[in-house]
């Protein structure tokens, strides 16, 4: 159990936490209008735009996230040089990211999903990426800006959506370079990457990605997830293995497993609940938390978020009054 007054004192501490968040760096757009007709072209329905809405994806929520928390962040990433990274960039500054580690790609454009919606529905999403691996080049001018502020970050985030930005190389020299300066190393992977992230401070897969890592279908117990996620810990050499898992709450692993169930309220949406759950996590730890009370306030964070429509994040404030309103419930976690 955690005291509302231990909480306070880590939650206090995150104004001073500095983040660098490297990955896939995206720019998800919204088009909302009505429909009124379908096309005398082809028989799909007309929508006539109404309102434009701009919000930061990928890597970049896990980044908006940190800064909800107020948490101080850098982003590390590649855009391409074109207007829709001078918009991208935009959201960066007005949100207070620091973006001078971010690197335009002349051969790539910025990734951008646009959604069409009409009556709350979704009709449409437009993908404009290149996911293949950035240039060697574009790498290196990455490692480069990252060690120029490592002095001035506590931890670095690895946020993978597998577009090609954390290769194998660049992933092993930010281990490197992070071990070097004793800075944590947290990672949000994908299943078929998670080999390029041995010797990191630990990890978060999904049920899912752990399940596909290991090329199985399902579990079949508790000890099951245990004897994974140890083997994971040792197969990748990481302190710490988080499993989220979703309405069945998260999973440590250090030297012996511990579930914490779900406390959220209710659901309604449970876009970018990860981004949530691993930006309070490594916030937490770097303001002095262990890992179980880590894992208590980043899964309250997320009770928080999945409460909301759509992409969301959680404040400072909101997560004590989450505490407040469930301390019955959190007693017995």
């Amino acid at each position: 159990m955690i005291s509302i007054q231990r909480l306070e004192k880590i939650i206090k501490k995150f104004n001073n936490v500095r983040i660098a968040v490297v990955g896939d760096m995206m720019l998800d757009e919204y088009l909302i209008g009505k429909v009124n007709r379908i096309s005398p072209e082809a028989p799909v329905p007309i929508v006539n735009i109404e309102k434009e809405r701009f919000v930061l994806g990928g890597a970049s929520n896990v980044a908006n996230n940190l800064t909800s928390l107020k948490g101080k962040v850098f982003v590390y990433g590649v855009i391409g040089d074109d207007a829709n990274g001078e918009k991208f960039i935009k959201e960066l500054e007005e949100k207070n990211i620091d973006s001078n580690g971010i690197v335009k790609d002349e051969t790539r454009p910025t990734i951008i999903k646009s959604r069409v919606l009409s009556q709350g529905q979704q009709l449409l999403r437009l993908d404009w990426e290149k996911d293949t691996d950035i240039s060697e080049d574009i790498q290196n001018k990455l490692l480069k800006n990252i060690e120029k502020n490592i002095e001035n970050i506590d931890a670095i985030l690895l946020s993978d959506y597998n577009k090609g930005l954390l290769t194998k190389h660049l992933s092993e020299k930010i281990i490197e370079v992070a071990k070097k300066h004793n800075k944590k190393v947290m990672v949000d992977p994908k299943p078929h990457n998670f080999k390029n992230y041995v010797g990191a401070t630990s990890m978060t897969p999904n049920r899912k990605e752990l399940l596909d890592y290991f090329g199985m279908k399902k579990f079949t117990s508790e000890e099951e997830i245990a004897e994974k996620m140890a083997q994971l810990k040792d197969e990748l050499k990481l302190d710490s293995v988080v499993l989220t898992r979703s309405e069945e709450g998260v999973s440590l692993f250090k030297t012996k497993h511990k579930r914490i169930p779900t406390v959220a309220r209710e659901v309604y949406d449970v876009t970018g609940a990860g981004d949530t759950f691993i930006s309070t996590f490594l916030l937490s730890i770097c303001a002095g938390a262990d890992l179980y009370e880590a894992g208590v306030i980043a899964n309250m964070a997320s009770g928080i978020v999945v409460a909301k429509i759509g992409t969301a994040t959680a404040t400072q404030d909101e997560i004590l009054e989450f505490y407040k309103d469930n301390d019955n419930v959190l007693k017995n976690i």
